[in-house]
């Protein structure tokens, strides 16, 4: 069984957005049970969150991942500021980074810690020590982990956390070299929309 996984970002976006990524996470969700798919959120749960990690599994994963990979627009009136005069919101849609591949992330310059899960998350965040704190010793970027059942799981998270912050300072680097999350976000306010959804109930334009 084949396996993706899809990083959600609001990027530099305003709240909007932000509102944009955790629904686009819910049909996204919705598109891949209809295709027979297992579809699971390693993270953002919370209400608002800047970015979303989706878990694609099944036959058809990586073409699923295909078809969303870009830029992924919502026509639609602001939830918080309804005489607001912008209808276009852009989020990104890139596959996560594999931790291996990226050169300056080496396990052993990484610090895990373990600590308590606490927080937003419901019946999904464990109580017990599970949740852990990634600290990258050569640049100094702390991730946390805490929305799987074991600590192991979440030691995996922590570090492709990481992962994909080290590709965004690379981005804000100017780094010519690889194509990050951060820079592919610069490119979504052009529009270029590889999938534009509209309206309260996200309905997806064909």
């Amino acid at each position: 069984m084949s396996e993706v996984i899809l990083h959600l970002t609001a990027g530099k976006g305003p709240k909007e957005c932000h509102w944009v990524v955790a629904q686009l996470a819910l049909a996204f969700a919705k598109e891949a049970r209809d295709m027979c798919l297992e579809c699971e959120a390693l993270d953002g749960l919370e209400d608002l969150p800047a970015s979303i990690l989706l878990r694609i599994k099944g036959e058809a994963a990586s073409s699923f991942a295909a078809k969303r990979i870009g830029s992924n627009q919502w026509i639609g009136t602001s939830p918080f500021r309804p005489r607001h005069k912008r209808r276009n919101w852009f989020v990104g849609v890139a596959l996560a980074p594999e931790p291996d591949a990226i050169i300056d992330l080496k396990d052993e310059d990484i610090d895990y810690q373990a600590m308590r899960a606490s927080g937003p998350g419901g019946q999904h965040v464990n109580k017990a020590d599970s949740a852990v704190r990634a600290t990258h010793r050569p640049t100094g970027l702390v991730a946390t982990a805490q929305e799987q059942r074991s600590q192991h799981a979440n030691r995996r998270l922590a570090r492709m956390k990481l992962a994909i912050m080290l590709e965004e300072r690379r981005g804000k680097a100017n780094d010519s070299e690889k194509r990050s999350q951060w820079q592919a976000h610069q490119d979504l306010e052009r529009g270029n929309a590889v999938r534009v959804y509209s309206g309260d109930k996200f309905v997806l334009k064909e």
